[in-house]
């Protein structure tokens, strides 16, 4: 059994972020050996792992990566619990490798269970080793995938903010010459940038649902109801129908005005885009995401907290 030193607890520190306690008794119970030592503290980090289940991740990544040809491309979230394990090097690098995972996945496939490049491990047993050196939850939540193989058009990505927001944009073009002119190209970073800045919720009017649209007819109606000195009735019908024009040119990207071509809009621009470059194009689809969306954070009671560990 090798003699365990300073040193060697200094060497399983850096290797591990492990607290010193936690490295000492880990190199005694592996006898000394450094990588035995290891594999102890992944084993009990692993076992903090799942007593942090229930943490929340808020914080985190969007990545993108498209594919050489342009052809495909993906976007993924990952979530950390802090803003200042996020700006960690090993999870940076961890969430940039899941982004080139899931471009080479299939579509809807599940991305913890597939091996991460040369690891000889999935993605959750890599997950989950990072998460024992880390000390906070990490969550890969949600991934998308845009593929145009043997169809004209191509894909781009765009990411905001360092991560915090990143679109995925689906172009469909008459030919493959029109998806490779540097006006099309630009136009498709200028969609994307749109998609991040000006959030859109749905591509054209023909996406958003009749239920949706009735919803905000019911608003706008209650609206006018609360008014201090309500317009007639009979003229209600007519200023609905522009609020809700107004509305639908908010949420739907190709009736947003464009953010960087002034008193026009994104399908004006489009169209222009097409005709310079000789040929059709169609924007398919697109997808956003805007780290830690939809997730309820959790608030910390402070004097609940201070009151149990009194006792009270």
């Amino acid at each position: 059994m090798a003699e365990v030193t300073a040193q060697l607890v200094k060497e399983l520190r850096e290797r591990t972020q492990a607290g010193m306690s936690d490295c000492k008794n880990a190199l005694v119970e592996a006898g000394g050996d450094m990588d035995k030592a290891v594999e102890v503290i992944l084993k009990k980090g692993l076992a903090k792992t799942a007593k942090r289940a229930g943490a929340v991740a808020t914080e985190g990544e969007v990545c993108a990566k498209v594919a050489a040809d342009a052809k495909s491309g993906a976007l993924v979230e990952v979530n950390i619990q802090t803003d200042f394990a996020a700006r960690n090097e090993k999870f940076k690098a961890f969430a940039a490798a899941m982004a080139d995972i899931a471009l080479g996945a299939p579509a809807g496939a599940a991305l913890d269970a597939l091996p991460f490049p040369g690891a000889g491990k999935t993605v959750a047993e890599v997950r989950d080793e990072l998460i024992a050196t880390i000390g906070e939850k990490i969550a890969v939540r949600r991934w998308a995938k845009a593929d145009r193989a043997g169809k004209p058009g191509l894909v781009h990505a765009y990411v905001h903010l360092g991560g915090k927001i990143g679109a995925l944009l689906e172009i469909e073009t008459a030919t493959d010459a029109v998806a490779a002119d540097a006006g099309v190209r630009k136009f498709a970073d200028d969609a994307a940038m749109q998609i991040a800045a000006m959030a859109p919720l749905y591509l054209d009017r023909a996406e958003v649902p009749a239920s949706e649209v009735d919803k905000q007819k019911e608003i706008f109606v209650a609206q006018l109801r609360e008014e201090p000195k309500p317009k007639p009735e009979a003229a209600w019908p007519k200023i609905i129908e522009g609020k809700v024009n107004k509305w639908l040119t908010e949420i739907c990207l190709l009736d947003q005005e464009s953010v960087l071509v002034a008193g026009q809009k994104i399908d004006q621009v489009r169209a222009e885009v097409a005709k310079a470059a000789g040929g059709e194009l169609k924007l398919v689809s697109f997808v956003r995401y805007e780290r830690g969306e939809g997730i309820e954070k959790k608030t910390d009671d402070f004097a609940a907290e201070v009151a149990k560990m009194a006792g009270g």
